[in-house]
């Protein structure tokens, strides 16, 4: 159904509007390696991550070279490790091993990232559970490319208030035993509502235990693309400046399923979803604020901007949609703030606050994603912030996240630097007053009224 027309078509934009794969994802299920001994535990996971995933990179290096499309990266998610570890680990100490172990595989393997390093307590919290979370700082520290997700909401459960306190606390705890490196770890670590069991996306890629054995994942991304598309309709309708991006879209779409096709017929895995969204990196002519401003905003933050960001999130998904049949994942559009040279700009201009990011999580793709806040930020008030984050999800029954930097001795109007696609975002202003007392309160914020439908 797909064709080489179709491919040469994108040269163009591959060419010369950073049309990429954001990211190759093999999901790798490890319930069949659990074990009461942490050795053997440990030496199970080892094997079957490197059997599975042992031909990931090659591979996608070879479909680069045979069509020309960039793969940007190459990455790994599994069983959320809370629950692996479950029978063998009785201490924080004990899940950091597993850490290790899964960033020797992806350091060995020569993947970008590894995903799962996760627990998923939107209701409560077993005991292993909180073993991994109160892990995940020195896990962080010690490990390079392990990414870390805690899941402590959904629409049908409720926000597990006592697990977002928590939270707070490891996020500051993260932050600080990172400090000598721009408090880098708190880039490998988000809190969701909602989240997905086929997100391709670092860093809340983990393999649900609803999927198989294996899959392969394909995030796809073109903000340059739909950017230069919009370009050309300057001025036009909102009827045409959405047919145009539902039109890009689908082009778009159809490139990422022909990757996908692909690297499942040569690694032998099945093909799982597609996921098409726009994710910008800090590249001159990456960026989703950039297609807002197009648009015609003057700055992303300024009135206007989440009616804008409402209408492309839902045109992505309408053009997505009819290119494939298995779109998922997160899928539209992702605002981090340090990934974007657009959102950087307009944060350090101003027109873009933390309040207006907020408001504009309510219709895009994730949440509050790579936003830097003064190191001395409280454990509450991030905790806060999560809470409201994830009321957006609960309540809207969408997926939300917060990945938020306390960065360790940085003030308002600083600047942090993480490199590569993580990019650098100047320290922004956080609301001074406290909520101590409510996110103290113990037990889970109920379900809405609309989640009750059985």
């Amino acid at each position: 159904m797909i064709n080489i027309y179709e491919v040469n078509e994108t040269n163009k934009m591959v060419e010369k509007e950073n049309l990429d794969i954001r990211t190759i994802t093999i999901g790798i299920s490890l319930l069949d390696c659990m074990d009461s001994d942490l050795k053997i535990l440990n030496e199970k996971v080892y094997k079957k991550i490197t059997t599975v995933a042992k031909d990931l990179v090659s591979v996608g290096e070879q479909i680069e070279k045979e069509y020309g499309i960039p793969i940007v990266n190459k990455r790994i998610s599994v069983t959320p490790i809370s629950i692996v570890g479950s029978s063998a680990c009785r201490s924080p100490e004990d899940y950091v091993s597993l850490a290790h172990t899964m960033d020797k595989c992806a350091m060995e393997l020569g993947v970008n990232f590894i995903g799962g390093y996760s627990a998923i307590v939107s209701k409560g919290m077993t005991p292993y559970d909180e073993y991994l979370i109160r892990s995940i700082p020195k896990a962080m520290k010690e490990t390079e490319r392990v990414c870390s997700s805690i899941n402590v909401g959904s629409t049908k459960t409720g926000i597990n208030m006592d697990a977002v306190r928590l939270m707070g606390d490891i996020i500051k705890e993260t932050a600080e035993i990172t400090a000598d490196n721009d408090s880098l770890g708190c880039a490998k670590l988000v809190v969701f509502c909602n989240a997905p069991d086929d997100n391709p996306f670092m860093a809340g890629a983990f393999h649900g235990v609803s999927e198989g054995d294996s899959v392969i994942n394909v995030g796809i991304s073109g903000p340059g693309v739909v950017k230069t598309a919009l370009e050309s309709v300057h001025g036009e309708s909102f009827e045409v400046l959405c047919e145009t991006i539902k039109k890009t879209a689908f082009k778009i779409t159809r490139m990422g399923q022909l990757v996908a096709k692909e690297a499942s017929k040569r690694l032998g895995i099945p093909f799982g979803i597609i996921d098409l969204s726009l994710a910008p990196t800090p590249a001159r002519g990456d960026s989703v604020a950039d297609i807002l401003c197009e648009m015609g905003l003057e700055y992303a933050g300024a009135p206007g901007t989440t009616a804008a960001l409402a209408l492309l999130n839902d045109s992505v998904k309408k053009g997505g949609v009819m290119a494939s049949s298995y779109v998922g994942g997160l899928s539209g559009a992702f605002i981090p703030v340090s990934e974007d040279r657009g959102m950087i700009k307009a944060a350090e201009t101003g027109a873009l606050t933390l309040e207006k990011l907020e408001a504009m999580t309510c219709v895009c793709s994730v949440g509050l994603d790579m936003i830097a806040v003064p190191g001395d930020t409280s454990a509450e008030t991030i905790s806060g912030i999560i809470a409201d984050e994830a009321a957006i999800g609960m309540i809207n029954q969408k997926t939300t996240a917060v990945r938020l930097i306390p960065a360790a001795g940085k003030k308002i109007g600083d600047t942090v630097s993480f490199g590569g696609l993580l990019g650098y975002a100047p320290v922004m202003a956080v609301n001074p007053y406290s909520c101590k007392e409510f996110v103290n309160r113990t037990g889970r914020i109920p379900s809405p009224i609309h989640s009750f439908k059985n």
